[in-house]
């Protein structure tokens, strides 16, 4: 079934059902505020109207910048029920990257979210050929005189002929199809210019109907939106469990999420492996602190929970001895951390990058279903997943129900199936090179299906390194294996052509601080910090204990801290969190030759 036609059916059967849930803050005082899905399906109808109002055409772009909010989905839905393709820009894209998608799309229309990227598009509005009017999505938005630019509540009522527009809606409405556009989502890439993978509803409906058949969510559910809307991963979610009648709960700053899920209890929702690592990080590092006493009994509820998940996972029987026993390690240990997730999580859907084995087991030895998956936004997200039992930990899962997976040459993923996309936006080259002769889709991830039918990544075919002995290098998995510590924040590894590899970590500063606080260490700046000889032993000490289970070719020799976090803005990361390596490699240089300077010296001495 169309997504439009499912939104609209959920408001006629449930309409006083709450639809999504969101912060105001007024006069000071900040609550949570709910929508029915009677006056969410309102706002949406209001929108379709006022964008039709502004004469445009069926399968028209219109991009939304701006950060997680309920008005993101209402102009979101808003747009797809009027036929027209909505463009996500990640809050944290830079002017002269947002110009460049919207001169390629010609979108006419913008919903910005906050002052940042009013003031931003203001600028593009003076430049942009196409640009015509700019929709503000938080009230408070200084306008600045733009006559081009409303405030989302007034532009919903800059309508002409109501009849007139509502006759228009439901032609619109009719004349709906499957293979319609349903969105262009411009992949932050790691090089050149970014390219906008084209999604139509054949592709959503596909992978709603996988999901369907591997997880169950209804309206008892709630899920917490926290994830960037901009992004694949969390947008596929949000229509599929608000298709599906359950709550979705807004979150406009992830920093706040430890407190949010406290508040809203979610039962859903979706994460990347970070938040994962984070949780791991902070109860271990508790843990390693407590008494001898505490940390016996957590260790020892840890391998009662541990013993249980593995017979859930095979689909066996827990015998009744070993399930009163994790009664007794759920009431001391496991209830505890669980509340501090809100206390209701169902499951959890983890992906965008990979989750360390010993996390995800940690997790389901305390009871919460982490469902390990791996996608792509060229396949409306996920490709393959956990299922309920039967899952295999150091995989991804097997294939969604619809999606084919094979391995091609040089050990690379590919995918066929209806989730599949259509190609990307007025690049044909760059799409046939995408796919194979057989249709197949390149994913540039290398990987192998084992014996059960579960898929394994390897890395990024275009990420593998070559050290200058021979070795292969796969960046990713030791920057996993060594960012479980609580003292690493971020590391990049470096190899490629060289003898041996070498780090730039970013030390997670605050259990940093901590540790200088107990040994008395005065400092000014983390700078000076990270410059110490305690600190620096201190981060040796810790990756040479962890790296003890990589080969020696992988170990890493040689690191170098630094005092900032790798940064979006500066474009050392994408928003997904991911490395973009060349430019750090780029911005980094004088730090990682210095790593290799002695080796080189001493080579120049044989010589």
């Amino acid at each position: 079934m169309h997504l439009v036609s499912q939104f609209r059916e959920r408001a006629e059967r449930s309409p006083e059902n709450i639809a999504i849930r969101f912060m105001r803050t007024t006069n000071g005082q900040s609550s949570w505020q709910e929508l029915c899905w009677r006056e969410f399906s309102q706002k949406i109808n209001q929108t379709s109207m006022a964008l039709i109002n502004l004469k445009l055409n069926a399968q028209d772009k219109v991009a939304i910048w701006s950060r997680n909010m309920p008005e993101w989905t209402v102009a979101d839905a808003g747009c797809l029920q009027a036929r027209l393709v909505t463009i996500p820009l990640y809050p944290t894209s830079t002017d002269e990257q947002v110009r460049y998608i919207l001169d390629e799309t010609e979108a006419p229309v913008m919903f910005v979210g906050e002052q940042e990227q009013f003031d931003s598009a203001l600028t593009l509005l003076d430049n942009s050929l196409h640009l015509k009017t700019i929709v503000a999505l938080d009230s408070t938005v200084d306008l600045k005189g733009c006559e081009q630019a409303y405030h989302f509540d007034d532009f919903l009522t800059l309508q002409g002929d109501t009849s007139t527009l509502e006759q228009e809606l439901d032609a619109r409405l009719a004349s709906r199809s499957m293979d319609d556009l349903f969105t262009l989502i411009y992949t932050s890439g790691t090089t050149g210019h970014p390219k906008g993978v084209m999604l139509d509803y054949t592709n959503m409906a596909a992978s709603f109907a996988g999901h369907d058949k591997i997880i169950h969510v209804d309206s008892l559910d709630t899920s917490m939106c926290f994830l960037p809307l901009s992004h694949i991963f969390e947008r596929a979610w949000t229509y599929y469990i608000l298709a599906r009648g359950a709550t979705n709960a807004y979150l406009i700053d992830p920093k706040q999420v430890s407190t949010a899920l406290k508040e809203v209890k979610p039962t859903i929702l979706c994460a990347v492996p970070r938040f994962f690592e984070k949780i791991y990080t902070a109860i271990t590092s508790k843990v390693s602190d407590a008494p001898l006493p505490r940390r016996a009994i957590f260790n020892t509820a840890l391998k009662i929970g541990g013993a249980v998940s593995e017979r859930k996972r095979k689909g066996e029987t827990v015998p009744g001895y070993l399930q009163s026993m994790n009664n007794l390690a759920d009431k001391a240990v496991f209830g505890k951390i669980r509340e501090a997730l809100g206390g209701r999580i169902r499951f959890m859907p983890c992906g965008g990058a990979r989750l360390d084995d010993e996390i995800c087991r940690f997790f389901h030895a305390m009871g919460i279903d982490v469902k390990v998956g791996y996608g792509m936004t060229e396949t409306v997200a996920t490709i393959t997943c956990f299922r309920d039992s039967g899952f295999e930990h150091g995989s991804c899962g097997t294939p969604l129900p619809g999606v084919q997976v094979r391995i091609g040459d040089e050990g690379e993923i590919q995918v066929k199936g209806g989730t599949v996309m259509r190609g990307y936006y007025k690049k044909s080259e760059e799409t046939a090179k995408t796919f194979t002769a057989d249709g197949w889709l390149h994913t540039g991830d290398a990987g192998l299906i084992d014996e059960n039918g579960a898929l394994r990544i390897t890395d990024r075919i275009k990420e593998l390194m070559k050290t200058s002995n021979g070795k292969y290098i796969a960046p990713q998995y030791i920057e996993g294996t060594l960012g479980k510590d609580k003292f690493i924040e971020q590391i990049a590894i470096i190899a490629d052509a060289r003898n041996y590899v070498t780090a730039l970590i970013v030390p997670a500063f605050e259990a940093l601080e901590d540790h200088a606080k107990s040994i008395n260490l005065k400092y000014n700046c983390h700078k000076e910090l990270i410059q110490n000889s305690k600190i620096q032993e201190l981060i040796q000490e810790r990756v040479n204990q962890i790296q003890t289970e990589l080969a020696k070719f992988e170990q890493v020799k040689k690191f170098t801290l630094l005092s900032k976090e790798f940064s979006i803005e500066l474009g050392e990361i994408t928003p997904t969190l991911k490395l973009r390596r060349k430019i750090i490699m780029e911005r980094f240089r004088e730090e990682i030759e210095a790593m290799y300077a002695q080796t080189k010296k001493a080579v120049r001495q044989k010589n």
